[in-house]
Formats: C-alpha cells, sequence, structure tokens
C-alpha cells in the first residue's frame, strides 16, 4: 500500500511549499535520532515523505499517479528509490534542509567554490550637535581610528610581492572530498578548501603588514553632512564607513547618533521654533517696538498696546525647514512675558495709584 505522505508530515495536500517545509523541520527536530524519544525509522520516513512533497516536480507527479507513484519513473520521476526512502546512492536526494537543520553544512555534497567572506563590524558613535547645526544641518568631518582594509595588500592578506601558486591541497578545484560518516551512514562530502579558502590558488607568502588577514588599524577622515532639521537622538548610517571584513570581504556600516545641546535661547517643537521675550509693564500697556533673537539674526517685533503676559506672536518662515521629517517651513513662536517691577519710585507709585482709581 503506497505511503500517503501528506499524512506522515500531518498537512493537507493544499499546503503551501512553505508549510510542507515547516511541518518537515518540526517533525525532523522531534524525531532526530540523536534527541531523547529520537526515532530513527520515523526520522527516515520524514525525510522519505519531503523529499516528494518538499519538490515541487515530484510532488505534482505524486499527486497525479496517487497509488501508482512508485511506478512513475521517467525523467524526473521517483525510480532508484530503493524503499527505505533513500535513493540508490543518494543521487538526486537533497540534503540541504537536513543540513541547515543539524548543522551538516555542506556535508552532502552541496560545497561552494567559494567561502563566505566574513562582512565587518558596524560602528556606532554619538555626536553632540548644537541646536542651530540641528536645523540648518552642516558638513562635517569625522577622523576615525578603526580597522580597515590593509594598504599594503589591498585587503587581500597576501604579500604584493608573492609569487601566486595553484594550491597543493585543492589542485586549484577550490573543493576537497572526504568521507564523512553519519547516522544515516557514509557519504562522500566535498566542502571549501581550508587552505586557499575556496579560491584555487594561494599565495606563497602572506603580507607582512597585516599577517594575512588584509586588516590593519588606521586613521580615517570621513567627510559627511549633517541632514537639515534632524532630531535629537537621531542616527544617520554611512555605508561602507564601519570596520572592514577579512580578506576582501565587505565593511560593515557607521552610525552616528546626534546629541542636540539645550540651547537658552531657542526650542524646538515640530517645525516651530519657540522663543522668550521679556517686555516691561509699560510697553505692555502702551505697545512698542522689540527686538528678537532668531537663528537668522536679529529682528523687530511690534508689540500692541494692551498685550497680555504670556501672549504668543508668530515670526512666519523663521522655524524648521526640516528636510528629514517633512512637514514645510516652520515658523518662530515668540511668547511675551511682562515683567513687573518689584521697587518703584514714589512718583511711579503715585501715578499707578491714580491710574488704578480711573
Amino acid at each position: 500500500m503506497a505511503k500517503d505522505y501528506y499524512q506522515i508530515l500531518g498537512v493537507s495536500k493544499g499546503a503551501s511549499q512553505d508549510e510542507v517545509k515547516k511541518a518537515f523541520r518540526e517533525l525532523a527536530h522531534k524525531h532526530h535520532p540523536d534527541k531523547q524519544g529520537g526515532n530513527v525509522d520515523k526520522f527516515k520516513e520524514i525525510n522519505e515523505a519531503y523529499q516528494v512533497l518538499g519538490n515541487p516536480e515530484k510532488r505534482q507527479q505524486y499527486d497525479q499517479f496517487g497509488t501508482t507513484f512508485d511506478q512513475a519513473g521517467g525523467p524526473g520521476g521517483f525510480s532508484g528509490f530503493d524503499g527505505s526512502g533513500f535513493a540508490n546512492g543518494f543521487n538526486g536526494f537533497d540534503f540541504n534542509d537536513i543540513g541547515d537543520i543539524f548543522g551538516f553544512g555542506d556535508i552532502f555534497g552541496g560545497g561552494k567554490k567559494r567561502k563566505k567572506v566574513k562582512r565587518g563590524k558596524d560602528i556606532q558613535m554619538e555626536m553632540e550637535i548644537s541646536f542651530r547645526e540641528s536645523v540648518f544641518g552642516e558638513e562635517k568631518i569625522l577622523d576615525l581610528y578603526k580597522p580597515s582594509a590593509c594598504s599594503n595588500c589591498g585587503g587581500s592578506g597576501d604579500d604584493p610581492t608573492s609569487k601566486i601558486s595553484i594550491c597543493v591541497n585543492c589542485n586549484g578545484s577550490g573543493k576537497v572530498r572526504a568521507i564523512q560518516k553519519t547516522f544515516l551512514g557514509s557519504f562522500e562530502t566535498v566542502t571549501v578548501c581550508p587552505k586557499c579558502q575556496g579560491e584555487g590558488k594561494k599565495a606563497e607568502k602572506e603580507c607582512r603588514e597585516c599577517r594575512g588577514s588584509g586588516v590593519t588599524r588606521a586613521s580615517k577622515k570621513i567627510k559627511f553632512k549633517i541632514p537639515a532639521g534632524i532630531i535629537n537622538g537621531e542616527a544617520i548610517r554611512l555605508s561602507g564607513e564601519g570596520e572592514a571584513g577579512g580578506k576582501g570581504g565587505e565593511p560593515g556600516d557607521l552610525f552616528i547618533t546626534f546629541r542636540v545641546k539645550v540651547d537658552r535661547d531657542f526650542r524646538r517643537d515640530g517645525n516651530n521654533i519657540l522663543t522668550k521675550a521679556e517686555i516691561s509693564f509699560t510697553q505692555a500697556a502702551l505697545g512698542d517696538k522689540i527686538e528678537v533673537k532668531t537663528l537668522e539674526g536679529a529682528v523687530m517685533l511690534a508689540i500692541p498696546a494692551g498685550t497680555q503676559s504670556g501672549q504668543i506672536f508668530k515670526l512666519k518662515g523663521r522655524g524648521i525647514n526640516d528636510t528629514v521629517h517633512g512637514g514645510g517651513l516652520g515658523d518662530q513662536l515668540v511668547e511675551v512675558i511682562v515683567i513687573t517691577p518689584t521697587r518703584i519710585s514714589r512718583r511711579q507709585r503715585e501715578l499707578l495709584e491714580e491710574l488704578g482709581r480711573d
């Protein structure tokens, strides 16, 4: 009687490939022979089901032939199974998912030509800037001492004067083969050559400056622009300005978080700038023109007669033109504070008393 692979994996016939793969992974973990309560026969059965349902072409033929699945054969068919769920000689058997789950890596012949080169680490730092710099933006030059690509070998790790020869360990193929024993049996493995890192060739001597790593510590001047309108605590990323990767690996990125200094005269509220201006009791009562600070210089502000303390006046277009978050050009909002005198002359008192009687 033909096996119901859908039932074995616990999925419906309409399950997506992702759902099939997820079910396989969960069951493979559960029944792995090396785990407590694991079952080698169940594990093989799960693998057998996944090698069919995990392959869209094989799954289509399985759905079509149903109980005659074992006799399907033909190009892309299933001939060659020995009844245990494993193809004779493991031809066509895809162990990639098993390798992902149980850490076999390339042991099932999936060896890549080139070893994955390690990417350099990201660098994170903070920078203090003035309120004015946060509003208008500013071009800066940062002198950063960090791991950088070796200037002597260009990051290759090889001595520039050294002769490049075919790797004797892999005979230039970049791969090495070996017999690997696992709980499923013995397999011929294909892995990246550890001597040449999959290059197939190797310099006779390492770079004397970096000792073959391709990385040395050096100072670099990095020019960048603070975006106009940036807010306290926000960061920018400078791609490729982090630590160098080893032997040609991509560099990391540099992340700069900005801390905006508190300003004694200005505060931010969205795209608006908030300021305060003090006026006398007389100016508030009779009106006047006063000088007000802005980030672009002093301007005159008309104070109408009868102004109350706490009243707010708008200087249109004197706010922040935020290029980071948008929202248009803001205004400067000036809060007027009326200062009540604490000491007055006899004449001033008489005038105030007279005013109070009217």
